[in-house]
C-alpha cells in the first residue's frame, strides 16, 4: 500500500457519498499529491482490483468494508513514530517556567470510577511519598473542563508527565532525546536494571502505558521493600550540558520536583544501555507510576499518557487533593 493509494482511502473513507476522480484529484492536493484525473483512475483501477474500492458507474467509488479495514492496519504502521513526535510537540510548547513555576506543563490523564476513588488514593499516598514520581501536585476534576471530558460517575486525576522535563531542559536551550520507556528493576531501593524496553520513536503508544497495562510492575514492593519493578526511561543529554543539567534539576528539586533517578558517566553506558557519542544517559522516573500502583491493586483505570497541556496553578498538592475524598 504506497502513499497515494492509501490518501485515495483516507479521502474516501472520509465521505459518505459516491465521488469520482475529479474530486479526487483536488482533495489529493491537500496531501500534498499532485494527480491527474487519468493518473487517479488508474489507482482506483487498482484499488478496485484489491476490493478495497466498489465502482459506480461514471459517478465514481466508495470504500468497501475491506477497504476499511486496509487503511485501519495501514494506519497503524503509519503511526509509528507518533509517540516521538508527541514528545517533541509538547515539549515545545510548553511554556512551564521552573523558576517562577508559572504556565502550562504536560500531563498524563486518568479517569477513575468514584466509588474507587478513596481506595484509589490510599494507594498513590504511598507512591507520593516515594522517590517515583515527577512531583506532589496533581489535577483533580469532577466535572467537564474546556479541554477535559469527565465521564460521568468517574473522577479525572491529572498526574504530571515525565516529559515535563525534557520541556524544562529545553526553555534552557538543552536538548534532550527521549531514547526508551521501560520497566526498571530496583533492588535495595536502587536501580538495578531494565528488565523491559521499547524506543519511543518506534512505537505508536506510548511504551509506559503498555507497560502498565500488562502488569508488568511492582512499584509498592520498590516502595516497601526496595525491590520491585517501576516505570522510567531512559534519556541522552549532550556531555557539554551535563552540568548545567544538574544545576536545573536541584532547582527542580527546590520547587517540589523529582524525576531523575540517575546520571551516567560521559560516553559511558548506563544500566548496559550504551549512549551516543558525546552523550550522557539519565535514568527518569515514569509519570504513571502512581496509577500503576491502581492498576497492581486491581484498580481500573482508563489512561491517557502524555496527554495534555494543562496551567500548574490549577494543580492542588497530592495530601490536599487526598483530605478532600477521605
Amino acid at each position: 500500500m504506497n502513499r497515494t493509494l492509501l490518501s485515495i482511502l483516507k479521502i474516501l473513507s472520509k465521505e459518505n457519498k459516491i465521488i469520482g476522480s475529479k474530486e479526487i484529484s483536488k482533495k489529493l492536493k491537500m496531501h500534498g499529491i499532485n494527480l491527474s484525473e487519468r493518473t487517479v483512475r488508474y489507482h482506483l483501477k487498482i484499488l478496485d482490483e484489491r476490493g478495497l474500492t466498489k465502482v459506480f458507474g461514471k459517478e465514481g467509488r466508495k470504500i468497501t468494508e475491506k477497504g476499511r479495514k486496509e487503511l485501519e492496519t495501514a494506519s497503524t504502521v503509519e503511526k509509528v513514530g507518533f509517540i516521538i513526535n508527541k514528545i517533541e510537540s509538547l515539549s515545545y510548547l510548553s511554556d512551564f517556567d521552573i523558576n517562577s513555576l508559572k504556565g502550562r506543563l504536560i500531563l498524563n490523564i486518568t479517569y477513575i470510577h468514584e466509588s474507587k476513588i478513596k481506595k484509589a488514593f490510599k494507594v498513590m499516598e504511598n507512591v507520593f511519598n516515594s522517590p517515583y514520581v515527577m512531583g506532589h501536585k496533581v489535577l483533580i476534576l469532577e466535572k467537564d473542563t474546556e479541554n477535559i471530558l469527565v465521564p460521568k460517575d468517574h473522577i479525572c486525576i491529572g498526574t504530571i508527565c515525565s516529559v515535563t522535563l525534557n520541556a524544562i531542559l529545553l526553555k534552557a536551550g538543552i536538548p534532550i532525546i527521549s531514547k526508551f520507556g521501560g520497566v526498571l528493576e530496583v533492588r535495595d531501593g536502587q536501580p538495578y536494571k531494565f528488565g523491559a524496553l521499547i524506543s519511543y520513536d518506534g512505537t505508536s503508544l506510548d511504551p509506559l502505558e503498555i507497560f502498565m497495562r500488562g502488569k508488568m510492575t511492582d512499584v509498592i514492593g520498590a516502595i516497601k521493600n526496595g525491590f520491585g519493578r517501576i516505570l522510567a526511561s531512559f534519556r541522552e543529554i549532550p556531555v557539554v550540558c551535563l552540568d548545567k543539567v544538574k544545576e536545573i534539576y536541584k532547582v527542580m528539586q527546590k520547587k517540589g520536583f523529582k524525576g531523575i533517578l540517575m546520571f551516567g558517566d560521559p560516553n559511558q553506558p548506563l544500566l548496559d544501555i550504551p549512549v551516543g557519542i558525546d552523550r550522557v544517559g539519565i535514568i527518569v522516573v515514569g509519570g504513571l507510576n502512581p496509577i500503576a500502583a491502581l492498576e497492581e491493586n486491581n484498580i481500573q483505570t482508563d489512561t491517557s499518557a502524555i496527554s495534555v497541556l494543562y496551567d500548574y496553578n490549577e494543580l492542588l498538592d497530592f495530601n490536599s487533593a487526598f483530605e478532600k475524598f477521605k
